[in-house]
């Protein structure tokens, strides 16, 4: 294993430890209400720390996304 493969996999170690804390600051308590048509499965809009939790979340996929596939790249 090369030097810049070891500071990859820990890159990705790092970026899907940041998203597994981002998901899980994300998750409401909607429960099994959602399958049965609570009031709160109605569509609404993101605001404020909300959007940008979900905007930080499709870049650290974006970004995990891409490190899986250099590191699959270089060890061809």
């Amino acid at each position: 294993m090369t030097g810049i493969t070891t500071y990859l996999l820990i890159a990705q170690i790092v970026v899907a430890a940041a998203l597994i804390a981002v998901v899980t600051m994300q998750v409401r308590g909607g429960g099994l209400g959602g399958i049965f048509g609570q009031p709160e499965s109605v569509y609404r809009t993101r605001r404020g720390v909300e959007k940008s939790l979900f905007q930080f979340t499709i870049g650290l996929t974006i970004l995990f996304v891409i490190l899986c596939v250099w590191v699959v790249w270089i060890q061809k």
